[in-house]
């Protein structure tokens, strides 16, 4: 295993979020993202200097250590197929060695990441895709897409558009230690 494909620029790890995705999840966003989207809610994820710099193998351990105490597990960023190589080893793991859920968030259209040489074992290893750029005049904060050009794709059967919709928008996670995390979809921010 190489350098790129073992290690992840980490922003930030949720280990129980109940707003993205079905269920309560533990939540991995990644460090780095190029697309600038205007008015992203994440865009303190967008630098390439990571918080943390962990190995795809050590994340997968804290992840499988979290037990039966959540339903699954969403990657979101920064820019997740920016690093695809240690997220497709993360996510691998995961489906094979877990019976978690898995959501991936990416500011790529379909068919963009159609297009990319590791499509075919990233579809294979995800629940859902929730592809394409915000569109901060296309605001929408439902059913997890930030903006209604945001396209859902259900690779597995595993969810419907309905368990989407039931997630609430947001949520404010008060850890023990003060730090205070506003994670979800910013259903606070007005379209243009």
């Amino acid at each position: 295993m190489t350098r790129q494909e073992g290690r992840l620029r980490l922003h930030g790890f949720e280990p129980y979020s109940a707003a993205n995705g079905p269920g309560t999840r533990a939540v991995v966003w990644v460090q780095g993202c190029t697309l600038g989207c205007p008015g992203c809610f994440n865009s303190g994820t967008h630098p390439r200097d990571a918080v943390e710099d962990v190995s795809a193998d050590a994340l997968f351990e804290r992840i499988r250590g979290l037990g039966d105490r959540i339903e699954g597990v969403t990657i979101s960023g920064g820019e997740p197929l920016q690093q695809r190589a240690p997220v497709l080893r993360l996510l691998e793991r995961l489906r094979a060695e877990t019976t978690l859920s898995t959501l991936l968030f990416t500011g790529y259209r379909r068919t963009e990441v159609d297009r990319m040489a590791e499509a075919r074992a990233l579809y294979a290893c995800v629940d859902v895709l929730l592809a394409g750029r915000y569109e901060r005049e296309r605001h929408l904060a439902r059913g997890l897409r930030g903006s209604a050009n945001k396209t859902v794709h259900f690779l597995t059967d595993r969810y419907s558009p309905a368990d989407l919709d039931a997630v609430p928008d947001a949520e404010v996670v008060i850890h023990p230690d003060g730090h205070v995390t506003f994670t979800g979809i910013d259903p606070l921010t007005p379209g243009a």
